[in-house]
């Protein structure tokens, strides 16, 4: 039966390729083709290449760079609904240090936050953005380690990661799914694909979500709501224009409620203890972002791309955070607005291409990135909910009407203006040029990479008095095929990342300069139906800013801390090892520190660890479904996350027997899965431990710390169509 509905998908698709006559959709209904019979032969955890967006023409296994994809199939048996649901399991080495909800994702690699793209797009526009995103819009993932300037015009040397949107595939199919979970989740999402010509020229992709999502903390909520339209036209037998749209509206409870402190330790309270009073405003979001893309087939050999796009993002709320913290356990609870707006419009064209000098083989990718970013919030505002007098006692928490109050924000004058006088703009515009050429040898066997990025980049941050830069960065990378399977790799590259700040020496902000040296071995096992990267990497930063330690976060002063050092050792293994059983482990070892500290800086010494990474983060998540008998289309699923040696403060625990324990989370679940209706059981943190983040903040003399769940489970049930 499964061979029979695999042929009838290759014969509908190859009618779709018939009927438009081009190129371009025979390779698209090859890539789809690709995708259905992977999931056909339970190939469902690889992939060969990395998404156009990603601007590569070469096969992963190839490129002399460390890239980890996320598949579409990894999400569903893992029920992922958003970025900031345990997704970073699938890769060696993440963590999240500053979890703020489900509202922003804040993943770190190598002892830094990485950069977030979406489509290829850099949608960074402040520290805390951009809004995570919901999966029911979603295709993959793909994480690249280490400094990537084909992507980056500036950007953390630890990486980046690129969320890959839904497309049109040209069969006429659909799925829709409803999800139960425990703390009253409930979700809906509906994914239609298809034709809306005869001939095929005319495809559309339409993705809708609506959650309702409360939480393990009183008067916690989450709920999101998503529309995201695709259409793609096929204007010419070489040429392909695609308009995207995704909207998401994010109306969420106060989003620092998940923040505990307390001066004695971490983890001193019931995993269900929040100081959120009931009756506090919300926090909404609405965030738009627009597409175009135009792709056009010169030849064979060259293809060139032009995309543009637009992102707003409105957002009305306030953060919880307590002014003082009494050495007896009691605080002042505040509340501070936070309305943000932000604006950010970008544009890139890039061409690849072949041509072959004697027995060399040149790979080219060439191109343009422009950008323009704006951000203003209002953080200027704030109110205690408590007084000196009637503190907060969280031995005997009071979550009524607070004693002096709600917050009643001045919204009436201009945000901009609100914005200008509390210090919360925040501006962006860089232009810039990469040529990259990947020179084959002895019939492809050694590959060599040679790039350069020029990047002229003018950005200011609180004080509208823009700082600029303009820097080159090179690029070299060499990858062999050991056989037609195995590939080694040397890289190194540099980075450069302009900085805005207010030192607290009142000196002038320099910007961020690094490099990266990497080498790694991967291979792909039985026919590439599972594989394996190992690397080992080490990256200088220079000029890092960091938050002051003697000041409070809301002051905006900053000390530069020199030079620091991240190594570390990552190995990844994903794929089918045996039909019906896929797998997905790796393991990181990571340090960071400081090698040499600014003249002039005590808050640091050489040697000190700088805060962001665990030393030893481990995962691994099995899925293995029955595939005869009675007991056909029956499975089971299990997983766990490792985190020892957490080194994610802020400051240094000023008692150095407390600190953040490791870390130890199993998840499982069961399912039954056939040709259309698919069903899925998973249960969360199955041991029921108590687990956490935190920090200590040095400026409150206290602990700080957000709870994960206890055990939960979540059951969805799935529909395709026809």
């Amino acid at each position: 039966m499964l061979r029979i509905f695999t042929s009838i998908l290759l014969l509908g698709s190859t009618a779709a390729v018939a009927q438009t006559g081009t190129k371009r959709n025979t390779v698209n209904s090859a890539d789809t083709l690709s995708e259905v019979l992977i999931s056909t032969n339970a190939k469902k955890y690889t992939a060969g290449n990395t998404s156009e967006s990603m601007r590569l023409a070469t096969p992963i296994l190839e490129t002399p760079q460390n890239i980890q994809v996320v598949t579409q199939d990894m999400l569903k048996d893992q029920q992922v609904i958003s970025m900031s649901d345990g997704l970073i399991r699938n890769v060696s080495g993440l963590v999240r240090m500053e979890h703020w909800g489900d509202m922003y994702t804040n993943i770190t690699a190598r002892g830094s936050q990485i950069q977030a793209f979406r489509n290829g797009f850099n949608v960074v526009n402040s520290y805390w953005g951009p809004l995570t995103e919901d999966m029911s819009f979603v295709e993959r993932i793909e994480f690249v380690k280490g400094p990537a300037g084909f992507m980056l015009a500036s950007g953390d040397p630890s990486g980046l990661y690129n969320v890959v949107t839904k497309k049109p595939t040209g069969i006429n199919k659909g799925e829709a799914s409803f999800t139960l979970g425990s703390f009253d989740l409930y979700r809906g999402t509906l994914d239609l694909d298809g034709k809306l010509s005869k001939n095929g020229r005319l495809l559309y992709r339409l993705n809708l979500a609506a959650q309702n999502k409360k939480s393990h903390r009183a008067n916690e909520y989450n709920n999101r709501y998503v529309i995201a339209p695709v259409l793609s036209y096929q204007l010419d037998d070489r040429t392909k224009l695609t308009l995207e749209y995704n909207y998401q509206l994010a109306d969420m409870s106060n989003v620092g409620s998940f923040y505990i402190f307390s001066p004695q330790n971490f983890a001193v309270y019931p995993v269900g203890f929040t100081t959120l009073p009931a009756g506090t405003e919300n926090t909404r979001i609405n965030d738009h972002g627009v597409y175009l893309n135009l792709q056009h087939e010169i030849n064979d050999d060259w293809k060139i791309t032009g995309q543009v796009s637009r992102f707003m993002y409105n957002q009305q709320g306030a953060s919880m955070w307590p002014s003082v913290v009494n050495p007896d356990g009691t605080m002042i609870r505040n509340i501070g607005i936070w309305d943000a707006q932000s604006r950010m419009s970008m544009a890139q064209v890039f061409v690849n291409g072949e041509v072959t000098t004697g027995p060399v083989r040149h790979r080219i990718l060439a191109g343009v990135d422009m950008a323009n970013k704006s951000y203003i919030a209002d953080w200027g505002q704030s109110h205690d909910l408590d007084s000196a007098s009637a503190p907060f006692n969280p031995y005997a928490p009071n979550l009524g009407a607070p004693a002096t109050g709600y917050p009643d924000f001045d919204r009436e004058t201009p945000l901009r203006e609100r914005a200008q006088a509390s210090g919360g703009l925040q501006d962006q515009r860089y232009t810039a040029l990469y040529v990259q050429d990947e020179l084959g040898f002895f019939d492809d066997v050694l590959r060599l990479t040679l790039a350069g990025r020029f990047t002229s980049l003018s950005q200011f941050y609180y004080i509208p008095v823009p700082d600029k830069a303009n820097h080159f960065t090179p690029r070299v990378g060499l990858s062999a095929s050991i056989d037609k399977s195995t590939a080694v790799y040397a890289l190194y590259d540099q980075a450069f990342i302009p900085q805005t700040g207010i030192l607290a020496n009142g000196g002038k902000v320099q910007p961020v300069t690094g490099n990266n040296m990497e080498v790694g071995v991967k291979k792909d096992w039985d026919g590439g139906r599972w594989n394996t990267t190992l690397s080992v990497y080490r990256i200088l930063k220079n000029n890092e800013l960091t938050a002051d330690p003697f000041s409070a976060p809301t002051s905006g002063l900053s000390v530069e801390m020199g030079q620091k050092v991240s190594e570390g050792v990552e190995f990844d293994l994903r794929g089918t090892i045996v039909r019906g059983l896929n797998l997905t482990a790796n393991y990181a070892y990571t340090n960071s520190r400081i090698l040499k500290v600014s003249e002039g800086v005590t808050a640091f010494k050489a040697g000190d660890v700088v805060p962001g990474f665990a030393r030893h983060t481990a995962n691994l998540w099995l899925n293995y479904k029955v595939q005869r008998g009675l007991l056909s289309g029956f499975g089971i699923s299990a997983g766990g996350t490792f985190l020892g040696g957490r080194e994610t403060y802020w400051d240094p625990s000023p008692d150095p027997s407390k600190t953040i324990e490791d870390y130890l989370k199993i998840d499982g679940g069961l399912f039954w899965e056939g040709n259309k209706l698919r069903v899925a059981v998973n249960v969360f943190n199955v041991l029921n431990q108590y687990l956490y983040s935190g920090s200590y903040y040095a400026w409150l003399s206290a602990y700080n710390w957000q709870t994960e769940a206890p055990r939960n489970l979540r059951m969805t049930v799935s529909y395709r169509f026809q």
